[in-house]
């Protein structure tokens, strides 16, 4: 109960902070395009909200500033050409941003840590039940419909085909002419069911990965390709 009492906010205050909050990450996030826009971001935000509420979490409010700050540092990454982490460099961001707003020291910071955690790479891993929803929160929006979409929206960004088959597309290096959005599937998006971290998500995942599957079946039959 201790790190409950040292984090949480009252409501009436959390929820008017929660506002300005939103207004200024709409605004910088409103220069990125595509698939990590605030449309993304709102995304995400609802996926941890069910997730949390699946996983009976006590700690919505952390869940949800790390939500809607997960991907406040992509610009970053976006001008260095990937030399920056956005995850990373977010976390510094998002710190600033809620210490600005007088978030309490330990809420700041336990928002910090769900941002740099939620991609899960170089050895940075959820442990905390907050850290591991917005992990999966963010990992859901890349499967099912939308993560349709987004695959087929980054293939055309760059140009590629538009299907493939297995041997073709397993072949192609990322940014080539086959780097498609079955690619996608084939590399990334089928595994990310088997990934997520909280039974919730895996939950939801199961649907999402099943209308996947199905898609790219009946693209493979309606191209004649295997």
């Amino acid at each position: 109960m201790e790190f409950m009492i040292k984090t949480m906010i009252d409501d009436n205050v959390f929820r008017s902070k929660f506002i300005e909050l939103r207004e200024q990450v709409t605004e910088i996030l409103a220069s990125i395009s595509g698939c990590h826009g605030f449309d993304h971001t709102e995304r995400v935000l609802n996926n941890a909200r069910l997730i949390a509420k699946m996983e009976n979490a006590p700690d919505i409010q952390i869940i949800e500033c790390a939500a809607l700050l997960h991907d406040i540092g992509r610009s970053e990454e976006i001008a260095s050409k990937g030399k920056h982490c956005h995850a990373a460099f977010g976390a510094k961001i998002a710190a600033a941003m809620l210490e600005k707003m007088r978030f309490p020291e330990p809420f700041a910071i336990q928002v910090a840590e769900c941002v740099r955690k939620h991609r899960y790479r170089r050895g940075v891993q959820p442990e905390t039940l907050a850290e591991k929803i917005v992990y999966d929160a963010d990992k859901l929006d890349s499967i099912g419909a939308v993560g349709i979409g987004r695959a087929f929206y980054f293939a055309g960004r760059e140009g590629a085909v538009l299907h493939n088959s297995a041997a073709e597309a397993m072949a192609a290096p990322e940014y080539s002419h086959g780097d498609s959005a079955y690619r996608e599937y084939l590399m990334k998006l089928r595994h990310i069911e088997g990934k997520l971290l909280t039974e919730a998500a895996r939950k939801l995942a199961a649907q999402r990965a099943g209308f996947m599957h199905d898609f790219f079946e009946q693209l493979n039959r309606e191209t004649d390709l295997k």
